[in-house]
């Protein structure tokens, strides 16, 4: 008889031993209430007898429980499983040529805070899912908080982001069964086109890539950089795992889902302990004004990306992770990351997600962690010494900072308040923006020349075989039938060796192609 005995697919680290060290590293401390008192029980409630009902007036255990029913904030609505470490940055390439923001300055190093996450899953979900990883960089600059939030994919399932909570609510669970539907998932895609260059992204090898040290990271958004001169050009950012890029087998996946559902977030923790501190190196991909205007499709276009033979990658510095957290809560789960949060020199582009998510995810922090969540010590500017913050901002719900003392309330004014002192060094640059207001459709947007060279030039044909047979796994489990074939109709406008070997594969004609828009020019 065969052995069917599982791989031990569990190893000994030092998360596991985490409250032991705890033990040998601290002493037994007097128990005390939330407001200092100390405690002589922390056992039995204060009761009329010893079956008798249990009384007000017993504060130490109102307080208690009142506290442990307000231990969760809300959850994330996406990226709701994550973790993440704190590191450093360092500026070894010289960028002066075109960003002027302090954290380029060659030889700076600046601390950071990264949160890797699954984007669909609640929080107690499993590490090893087919999912997107959220790749969240907060940096503490010298000019304030600068929040690189991406992706480890460097395009995105839409381009307009009035699609976008559709698209979360196609990847979420039933609103009845409040089960995960793929009925949902895939009649999302089936209807949206645009979404083809992530899906295949999504379904490759790289669709579960093993834990967080061995993923590249992407901006995917293009961003503005700024010169000392005034002048500008776009960028897109690359963070490449100096690990090398490593992923899990769908099989073992499923497996460790089961067995080890924390599997990435043990692994980076595990890893830091051990002192085997993971880095990346930054690059970036730099287009000018006239190049994104002569490009064949629009720059600012979340499903697209800019090809590394046209634009190569220019290296610009390198981010090293060396300290895990003390505190989950206090240090990732209240960690608050913004797009909107820029110093400059590093500036918006026109891409309509990237103007959507500057609304978006500081208006979600407000909601999840408050009103004055920038001065929770992991979201606090004023971490680096070298930055004070000066506002009008004022109050709100736990305002627990010196709320800017008895300095003037209004702007402006004459009493010394802040005021600004170097408005030509800090102000924005200026970009000249014309056109009719109106809902613009992106229906002629090539949807399928970049997944035809992702699926014929980056696949070989292992990779090939992988993106189908994943594919496949997953779309059968639709129970509409009809999907199946607009979802291969889809897949066969990029090529129609990818359309046959996925009719065959689930047992359906080869269906019509949906009809393809041709390759534009840019109307930018």
């Amino acid at each position: 008889m065969a052995n069917t005995k599982q791989p031990d697919l569990k190893e000994d680290g030092p998360s596991d031993n985490q409250i032991l060290d705890y033990k040998k590293s601290h002493k037994t401390e007097q128990l005390t209430t939330g407001y200092g008192r100390p405690l002589g029980e922390r056992s039995t409630v204060v009761t009329v007898g010893p079956r008798g009902p249990l009384l007000l007036s017993d504060f130490p255990y109102i307080e208690d429980v009142q506290r442990f029913d307000r231990e969760r904030i809300p959850e994330r609505v996406v990226h709701a499983k994550g973790g993440g470490a704190f590191g450093v940055f360092e500026a070894t390439d010289d960028l002066s040529d075109i960003c002027k923001a302090k954290v380029f300055k060659k030889g700076t190093k600046t601390r950071l805070l990264v949160r890797f996450s699954t984007v669909a899953g609640e929080s107690g979900s499993a590490d090893t899912v087919r999912d997107p990883r959220g790749f969240a960089i907060k940096m503490y600059t010298d000019e304030g908080i600068w929040d690189l939030v991406g992706n480890n994919t460097p395009i995105f399932f839409v381009r307009d982001p009035f699609l976008f909570q559709m698209f979360i609510h196609s990847q979420k669970r039933n609103p009845q069964t409040h089960l995960k539907d793929p009925n949902m998932v895939w009649d999302f895609f089936a209807n949206h086109p645009m979404a083809t260059h992530q899906f295949m992204f999504l379904y490759s090898d790289r669709g579960v890539p093993d834990g967080f040290r061995h993923m590249h990271g992407y901006s995917s958004h293009t961003f503005k950089m700024v010169n000392d001169k005034n002048e500008f050009v776009w960028v897109k950012f690359h963070i490449r795992t100096d690990q090398g890029i490593k992923n899990i087998d769908p099989t073992k996946a499923k497996i460790l889902a089961g067995e080890q559902p924390d599997y990435a977030l043990a692994d980076l923790y595990n890893a830091i302990a051990k002192k085997e501190y993971p880095s990346w190196t930054f690059y970036i991909q730099v287009v000018t004004q006239e190049q994104a205007q002569n490009l064949p499709f629009n720059p600012f276009d979340l499903t697209k990306v800019f090809s590394q033979k046209e634009f190569p990658l220019r290296r610009i510095g390198k981010m090293t992770l060396n300290e895990n957290a003390e505190n989950y809560f206090a240090q990732i789960e209240q960690a608050a990351f913004s797009p909107a949060h820029m110093p400059p020199g590093i500036e918006a582009s026109p891409d309509k997600m990237l103007q959507g998510r500057l609304f978006s995810y500081a208006d979600t922090h407000l909601h999840r962690v408050g009103t004055n969540h920038l001065l929770i010590p992991v979201n606090n500017p004023e971490t680096n010494k070298n930055v004070k913050v000066c506002t009008y901002q004022r109050d709100g719900t736990m305002q627990a900072c010196h709320n800017q003392g008895g300095a003037p309330t209004y702007y402006r004014n004459s009493f010394n308040g802040p005021d600004v002192t170097n408005r030509d060094k800090h102000i924005e640059h200026a970009t000249l923006e014309s056109g009719l207001a109106a809902r613009h459709e992106a229906s002629e947007d090539d949807n399928f020349t970049q997944p035809r060279v992702f699926y014929q030039k980056v696949l070989d044909d292992r990779g090939r075989a992988h993106l189908i047979d994943n594919i496949v796994d997953h779309l059968q489990q639709c129970t509409d039938k009809d999907i199946i074939r607009r979802v291969v109709a889809v897949f066969a406008n990029v090529d129609d060796d990818f359309g046959r070997r996925l009719a065959e594969k689930l047992n359906i004609d080869v269906p019509k192609k949906t009809s393809t828009a041709t390759n534009v020019k840019s109307k930018y």
